[in-house]
């Protein structure tokens, strides 16, 4: 039971802060306001270990490769951890690369679901909030909609958009990024 709780533990903190990253990397592709109370947080837990990262990798077409970097980095110690703990590491590391990019994918998924039902929420509850936190979801929430929004623009005052976009997150999620890994993982590296 302890060792159920270590690795439930484990797994929350490197899923936590691989979460924190791919927020930084969002707030930098939606440019999200940097000042907000929230993106100050992401930012500062963020820094200590993509200062360095910088100096060593530079960024490429906009996308912040230290910190996609360093989210794979994160998500794929904590894979390494949780086996180790236990009990079954192997001696191939690519795999638990490829386990960690997926992991990355998956998280950042989940991320883009929670954005776009917690805007949804908002909308219902809250639709003239100035709150940092409503504020930064919207910023968040608006590059991904926006190709939804001209692909199935709203009808009669309902956008059924958000829905669309939640399908094709799951479609990724449950059917695509599966398929592809088990296609990684069987084949011979």
């Amino acid at each position: 039971m302890i060792n159920q709780i270590i690795e439930f533990l484990v797994s929350i903190a490197f899923e936590f802060f691989t979460m924190l990253i791919l927020l930084r990397i969002m707030m930098q592709l939606a440019r999200a306001d940097f000042y907000n109370p929230i993106s100050q947080f992401i930012i500062t837990v963020t820094n200590p270990p993509l200062k360095p990262l910088r100096r060593l990798i530079p960024g490429l077409w906009g996308i912040d490769l230290p910190a996609l970097l360093l989210a794979i980095v994160v998500q794929t110690l904590g894979i390494v951890l949780l086996v180790a703990l236990k009990g079954a590491l192997t001696s191939n590391f690519m795999l638990y690369i490829i386990y960690g990019v997926f992991g990355v994918l998956d998280i950042a998924l989940q991320l883009l679901f929670f954005i776009i039902l917690v805007q949804i929420v908002i909308s219902w509850i809250a639709p003239n909030s100035y709150h940092p936190i409503v504020m930064l979801i919207r910023q968040l929430g608006e590059p991904i909609m926006a190709p939804f929004t001209r692909l199935i623009p709203p009808v009669g005052g309902l956008d059924f958009s958000p829905m669309i976009a939640i399908l094709a997150i799951h479609i990724l999620q449950n059917i695509v990024l599966p398929n592809i890994l088990l296609n990684l993982v069987q084949s011979p590296l």
